[in-house]
């Protein structure tokens, strides 16, 4: 980890998360998976600690601190225990969620995220349906004119937190466009299926969501009709960066834990440290983070200076996603037969990552764009 990279602020911060995981996060780990459910209580400890909207600014309840390192060793301590679940719901709120009401109205902003950083309100955002994902052009979800609000119909899948939620960003297509929504769980015709049975990741619950005929106000709308594309397309940098840095968290996490293991476990009478297969196995793993490590950094740096681009953030989420599937495999091999059983972390850490090349743009689909980009 490059020293330069986190200064003294970062490594103090990154003590009261450490701190705060090991005792509010660890012990409960394998029973909110199992149970399919993050206990609730959680989210309003994150937002006491501060760890909830770490950038939006102090007036409106959030921690004033735009620079992503911080959010950054968040990902890392959750991944260092195998919270996969929980990052995904602080992904949601921080990297998603926060930063669309953050160019909404003052009023959308005053009346959410007070309530969202401090942790007693919780939110979602509803883009994929079962015919539109990647494509997000594909959205079929359809928001007309009703007064001087608007009658929302549509279906989406795969929602994280859509069973939860106080409110969701529900993107739709009207006459001029896709648009953005703020629409509230408590209104007539808008309902959420059961949880959806998972993979992995499984104690953040993930949904299908319906609205028939939902009435929401004009005051609703969240930026420009007919802006939706855009404002999804400015916000997609962040969104994959954050993806890719929970990735190569989740792999240095792992190839730690299989370097204690190797260390300990024998076989054949010598430990399994020191077979030459397993240390250039562990040769090859350490060179492929620290070079992806450094790649990562550079990224940051430039999301903090507002000087990420869409095809570099597609580049660092599609390699670290998919390095995170060679270095999880490779690990879990080096476990045997013990990385096989669920209570091992290796082994839920290898299920819960499997998502990662997937959701946040597919991998096939973000070298096709970067490739239309390079070529262009």
């Amino acid at each position: 980890m490059s020293e330069k990279f986190y200064g003294e602020d970062h490594e103090g911060f990154r003590d009261v998360v450490r701190a705060f995981v090991a005792r509010h996060v660890e012990p409960f780990v394998h029973e909110w998976d199992d149970r399919g459910d993050i206990d609730p209580t959680l989210w309003p400890r994150f937002g006491e600690q501060g760890f909830l909207g770490l950038g939006v600014p102090e007036d409106l309840g959030g921690g004033g601190t735009p620079d992503y390192r911080y959010r950054l060793i968040l990902s890392e301590e959750l991944a260092r225990v195998g919270a996969a679940s929980v990052n995904s719901g602080l992904s949601l709120f921080d990297d998603l969620v926060i930063p669309y009401i953050l160019g909404g109205t003052r009023a959308q902003q005053e009346l959410w995220l007070p309530r969202l950083c401090a942790g007693e309100a919780s939110a979602a955002l509803a883009i994929t349906e079962p015919d539109a994902g990647s494509d997000i052009r594909g959205i079929q979800s359809t928001a007309v004119r009703h007064g001087d609000g608007w009658r929302l119909n549509g279906r989406k899948t795969f929602i994280t937190n859509g069973l939860h939620a106080d409110v969701v960003i529900v993107v739709a297509r009207t006459e001029s466009g896709l648009s953005l929504f703020l629409v509230e769980r408590a209104l007539d015709g808008f309902e959420s299926g059961p949880p959806l049975d998972k993979l992995g990741q499984r104690g953040e619950s993930t949904t299908e969501l319906f609205l028939d005929d939902v009435i929401v106000g004009a005051e609703s709308l969240l930026g420009e009709e007919g802006n939706g594309l855009g404002i999804l397309k400015e916000h997609l940098p962040l969104e994959r960066l954050s993806i890719a840095g929970f990735a190569l968290s989740a792999a240095e996490a792992a190839y730690d834990w299989t370097r204690d293991h190797v260390r300990t476990r024998t076989a054949f009478g010598q430990r399994i440290a020191d077979f030459q297969n397993t240390r250039m196995v562990m040769a090859e793993m350490r060179a492929e983070l620290d070079l992806t490590r450094a790649w990562l950094e550079r990224a940051v740096i430039a999301l903090n200076g507002d000087d990420l681009s869409a095809q570099d953030a597609a580049q660092a989420k599609w390699w670290t996603t998919e390095l995170q599937q060679r270095i999880l495999a490779r690990c879990l091999q080096l476990h045997g037969g013990y990385g096989y059983m669920r209570e091992q972390r290796i082994a839920r850490a290898f299920v819960d990552g499997r998502i990662q090349t997937i959701y946040g743009g597919a991998t096939e689909v973000l070298k096709d764009g970067v490739g239309r980009a390079l070529l262009r």
